[in-house]
């Protein structure tokens, strides 16, 4: 197989992680199911006191931390990272009043941003760096998906 370029790599790579975080492009197929939406509007639409609520073991709150506690990690990762990572402490949001929910999405999309900085920053994507940004949208569509099952129980 040829080698894939840096540049043709990176700009399928930001296609659907942008499409993950704010919907797929009006009028543009999508990567998912439910077209035109991501992370971004569906946390947007869910109040603090839905974001609480447990469904299955966890809250949308938690799931957005966790998420967002995922990205900042393997960033770290790809920028070099080599110490273990806690990933209990990627739980330990359960529930928010109105004022740590809004500061919560406001901190997923800190971490959207500078996910895109790294992303942008990297030299060689090599087979951890691939590895790295495949998993960082594979897990967060995962999410994507529990958030939006659990808003719609809720």
């Amino acid at each position: 197989m040829d080698n894939l370029k840096k540049e043709d790599f990176l700009r399928n790579l930001l296609i659907i992680f942008r499409e993950t975080f704010e919907g797929s492009p009006e009028g543009q197929g999508s990567a998912y199911l439910d077209r035109g939406v991501g992370i971004f509007n569906t946390l947007d639409a869910v109040s603090a006191e839905a974001a609480s609520q447990t469904l299955g073991g966890a809250t949308i709150a938690a799931h957005t931390e966790h998420a967002k506690f995922y990205l900042d990690r393997l960033c770290e990762f790809i920028n070099g990272r080599t110490e273990p990572v806690n990933w209990e402490q990627s739980w330990l949001i359960e529930t928010v009043n109105d004022t740590e929910w809004a500061a919560l999405r406001d901190s997923v999309r800190r971490t959207y941003e500078s996910t895109l900085r790294c992303f942008a920053s990297v030299e060689e994507w090599d087979d951890d760096a691939t590895g790295n940004a495949i998993a960082m949208i594979a897990h967060t569509a995962y999410h994507l998906g529990s958030i939006r099952q659990i808003a719609k129980a809720v």
